[in-house]
């Protein structure tokens, strides 16, 4: 399979912008900060499909495990694959898999359902890990870690698909799909 190099750039540039909305962060008392990242990684997914946008957010995270400090406020290393976090960031892949598996569905409801799944994974992944690092109940981490983020998360996967509409149409078709 050849990969040009418009697409190869492409995948970069989601790369580049998953990692710049991480950036900013809102603590919490849970160690799980409110960022744009669920927005990110959505809007990689319903721009690149599938296997590009999974692509743009692989690399993400190695660069992030690595020690590129392109994790939420600006942290990296392989240990926050492991922290308080690290469910996220694994539910990520799910996440942008999912909506960019959506996108070869004609109907809008399925293209939104679709990410919401991957939305539901990637909170599932996150409460799970947060309860073993933390050593709290499933639904004290549900509690912590997802509610307060779900209306928000929600908002975030429904803004990334619309977003993701004009960028696509923007977009050279072979660097999509």
């Amino acid at each position: 399979m050849k990969i040009s190099t418009k697409t190869i750039v492409t995948i970069g540039m989601f790369t580049a912008v998953l990692s710049v909305l991480s950036i900013l962060t809102i603590p919490m008392p849970s160690g799980v900060p409110v960022t744009l990242q669920t927005f990110a990684v959505a809007l990689c997914g319903y721009v690149l499909g599938f296997r590009r946008g999974t692509a743009s957010t692989v690399i993400y995270l190695l660069l992030g495990t690595v020690g590129v400090p392109v994790f939420a406020g600006m942290t990296g290393g392989p240990s926050w694959l492991a922290g308080y976090t690290g469910g996220f960031l694994w539910g990520f892949l799910f996440l942008t898999a999912l909506c960019g598996a959506g996108m070869t569905k004609k109907s809008f409801i399925v293209r939104i359902a679709m990410g919401i799944a991957g939305l539901a994974v990637c909170h599932l992944l996150g409460v799970i890990q947060y309860a073993v690092v933390a050593g709290v109940t499933f639904p004290v981490s549900f509690l912590q870690v997802s509610v307060p983020y779900l209306i928000k998360d929600v908002i975030s996967v429904v803004g990334a698909y619309l977003v993701a509409l004009p960028v696509r149409r923007a977009l050279p078709m072979e660097t999509i799909c």
